[in-house]
This record gives C-alpha cells, sequence and structure tokens, in this order.
C-alpha cells in the first residue's frame, strides 16, 4: 500500500469507528490523512467504497476453533473479550446501514462472519436455522450491550453473562 494509501485508509477507518459514516466526509479523511480530498477519490473511488473496505471484521477475529463441547462459553469469551474492535465495526456499521451499499455489506458480514462458521460447526437438516439463531444470539447480544446500552447488560457480572450466553449459544451448536 502506497504511503498517502495507507495513511487514508488508518485516517477514514479511525475517523468512522469514532464519528460514524454520516458525520465523516472525504474531506474530514483527507485532512486527517494529510492529503488532497481528490487523492482520496482516486484511491478508493469514494466515501462509500472506502467505508466498506475500512470497517469489516476479520474471519480469524472470532473463536471458531477448539472443542466443540465449550464453544459456546468460548465464544462469548472471545466476543466481549474483544470489545472495542468488534463494537466499532459492529458500530459503524449498524450506525450506517441506511447509506446505499452499506445495508447489502451488513448482511455480507453477518453471513460470511457469523452465520457461515456456524453452519460449518453443525450438522443435520436444521443445521442452517441454527446457525443463524445462533448468529443472532450473538448479534442481539452485540445490540443490547452497544446500540441500546442495555445497564443491567454493561453492569452484569462478566462471567454470569459469559456462563449465561455461552450455554444458550451452546443449545444451537449442539442441537
Amino acid at each position: 500500500m502506497s504511503t498517502s494509501r495507507d495513511a487514508i485508509h488508518r485516517a477514514a477507518a479511525r475517523l468512522f469507528r469514532e464519528r460514524g459514516y454520516a458525520r465523516t466526509s472525504v474531506r474530514d479523511i483527507a485532512g486527517e490523512a494529510g492529503v488532497d480530498p481528490a487523492l482520496v477519490i482516486r484511491h478508493f473511488g469514494g466515501k462509500e467504497p472506502l467505508f466498506l473496505d475500512t470497517v469489516a471484521l476479520e474471519s480469524g477475529a472470532l473463536a471458531f476453533e477448539g472443542p466443540r463441547e465449550t464453544f459456546g462459553r468460548r465464544f462469548m469469551t472471545d466476543m466481549l473479550e474483544r470489545g472495542d474492535d468488534v463494537r466499532d465495526v459492529f458500530l459503524a456499521l449498524v450506525r450506517a446501514s441506511d447509506a446505499d451499499g452499506v445495508a447489502d455489506r451488513l448482511r455480507t458480514e453477518h453471513e460470511l462472519h457469523f452465520v457461515e462458521p456456524f453452519r460449518a460447526l453443525l450438522e443435520g437438516p436444521d443445521a442452517d436455522l441454527r446457525a443463524r439463531l445462533a448468529a443472532s444470539v450473538i448479534g442481539g447480544l452485540l445490540h443490547s450491550l452497544w446500540v441500546v446500552g442495555d445497564e443491567g447488560l454493561l453492569t452484569a457480572d462478566r462471567e454470569a453473562l459469559v456462563d449465561r450466553a455461552g450455554a444458550l449459544l451452546q443449545s444451537l451448536i449442539d442441537g
């Protein structure tokens, strides 16, 4: 990646995660990166493609490896420990979900990073349904924690939250 392209990418990632899509302009990104706004367009094609490039979950970021019988608890622990990075990406995508192309990306991220990995763990005729329900358990928890700011969940004992949510997720994994 070129120096200016890298600087633009870093600036955009930070601004989109801090301010959101709507409150971040190409001019803001260029200013933060120390480049001309035209260079942002030249390198990335516009604000939306740059947003989509900078706010993506990495497949390896989530705990799908390890013993199946401890998956639920392990996954919940990992998800909550990775809080800031996962939260920032999740919130950036949710806040921008009404922008053209972003809703499609949100669906794609959901499918690629939640439904498909869960489906790969499961067997049986209802594997797809269980994978989608497992993804919805995760998505619902993230929404409650980070979009709604559910004080009961935010202040809950972390081990109790991991145990209960992990058990719910494990029940879907076990079938």
